[in-house]
């Protein structure tokens, strides 16, 4: 018998390819034989118009919004031979992420260029692995206030000619005009240029479109010192009297314990200070806050825009009827309104098992709901009690807050229903 012909997989269906500032000459023979041998060539219109007459095939620009009409796009050219262009690093902040998502990893050949980060990191002599990266391409520019600490070297990738100014103004409002700016230009072509100053000086008109910020963090000596983990100061924030003050708050974020990519409800946001605290912690850690007074779910947002996490969902509305309907938590945390009906139910009924729960209250009756549930649920019941040293005539003496009662539950596999009464 003739033994059968080995099989191979089928070539990916469509090839990506990194393309930088330098063009066609910038590219290595590979990428050049692809895009020659494509019969469809989809990108973005400067991309495209960087290619030779010698790369015949149908030229495809990307529509506006980008990411929906992926799937449709790349059908409509189904048993072609698809090349898509992207800027530098396909799978860094590119479009080969929504690719990969849409179809698979299988279905790409992915042919990188080196990212605008490395040729940034290459002209100012930073190594890549200290430096933060924040890409300003489709987000709010206060996101990036998140990164900023005395001393750090950060990347910003620009949306535009207008973001370096627009970074300036934001530095000097967070309190670190006096940090350094270096915009880099067309990196990695002939056109590369360079402006550089401070925040607090910058004055340059808007310049390519095509740039990178490199910033050299530095606090001015009069700004709020903010740290890297849960527990910022309370004058951090703005409020009315309604914050998980600073050292509850950070026994509260340990122990809802977040890690990347989950998703917390803050219901009773108050001040918003759990939610953006728990976002702050990663970039990738989302959040959703509830409140129900429109006044101070204004001031989550405000609260959230300044301390770097812009992407905190603010729902105004009472708990737990705003609830619904919500993306399953990863964990929840209860700050406000616990004696409403139905509230502790809802919150435990929407967490998947492994979930975690935590509620802090100072009232007598919400403390007995907690330790009712406690009894039917388990987890950990704890006091915490937070004294400050006070003046007490030409003494010192302490002035005990209120002391706050913590109840938390991981949700196991097979749950009890409801709380025992």
């Amino acid at each position: 018998m003739t033994p059968a012909a080995p099989t191979h997989p089928a070539p990916p269906a469509v090839t990506v390819i990194g393309i930088g500032a330098d063009g066609w000459p910038g590219l290595p023979e590979r990428s050049r034989s692809v895009l020659q041998d494509a019969q469809v060539l989809i990108g973005g219109g400067r991309q495209l118009d960087l290619l030779p007459a010698s790369c015949a095939g149908e030229r495809v620009s990307w529509p506006s919004p980008l990411r929906p009409a992926v799937p449709g796009l790349i059908a409509a050219h189904a048993g072609r031979r698809i090349a898509v262009l992207a800027s530098g690093d396909p799978m860094f902040y590119g479009i080969g992420r929504a690719l990969t998502e849409t179809f698979g990893p299988d279905a790409l050949h992915v042919l990188p260029h080196p990212s605008s980060v490395s040729y940034a990191c290459a002209r100012v002599g930073w190594p890549l692995e200290d430096t933060e990266v924040v890409t300003l391409v489709g987000r709010p520019a206060a996101r990036l206030a998140a990164a900023l600490h005395d001393g750090r070297r950060v990347l910003v990738l620009s949306a535009g000619a207008d973001t370096p100014a627009t970074v300036a103004s934001l530095l000097r409002e967070r309190g670190f005009g006096p940090s350094r700016m270096r915009v880099l230009e067309q990196l990695g072509s002939e056109d590369e240029n360079a402006l550089e100053g401070t925040a607090d000086t910058w004055s340059h008109a808007p310049g390519d479109p095509l740039n990178v910020i490199a910033i050299d963090c530095t606090r001015a000596p009069d700004a709020l010192r903010l740290g890297a983990v849960p527990g910022l100061p309370d004058d951090a924030y703005e409020h009315d009297g309604q914050l998980t003050k600073r050292h509850v708050r950070a026994a509260t974020l340990a122990t809802l314990a977040p890690a990347p990519g989950e998703l917390l409800w803050d219901v009773g946001g108050g001040s918003g200070s759990i939610a953006v605290e728990w976002m702050r912690t990663h970039p990738s850690c989302r959040a959703i806050t509830v409140e129900r007074a429109p006044v101070r779910a204004e001031r989550i947002a405000r609260n959230a825009d300044r301390l770097g996490v812009p992407g905190l969902r603010v729902v105004s509305g009472r708990a737990p009827a705003a609830l619904a309907d919500l993306p399953t938590p990863d964990a929840v945390f209860i700050g406000g309104g616990l004696t409403a009906p139905g509230l502790l139910d809802a919150c435990w009924e929407a967490l998947p098992p492994g979930g975690r729960l935590v509620a802090n209250t100072v009232t007598l009756e919400s403390e007995a709901l907690l330790a009712s549930w406690h009894r039917g649920h388990g987890g950990d019941l704890v006091r915490l009690a937070v004294a400050h040293a006070v003046p007490v005539g030409g003494f010192t003496g302490w002035r005990q807050a209120m002391p706050v009662t913590q109840w938390s539950v991981t949700k196991p596999s097979s749950s009890l229903p409801g709380a025992v009464s």
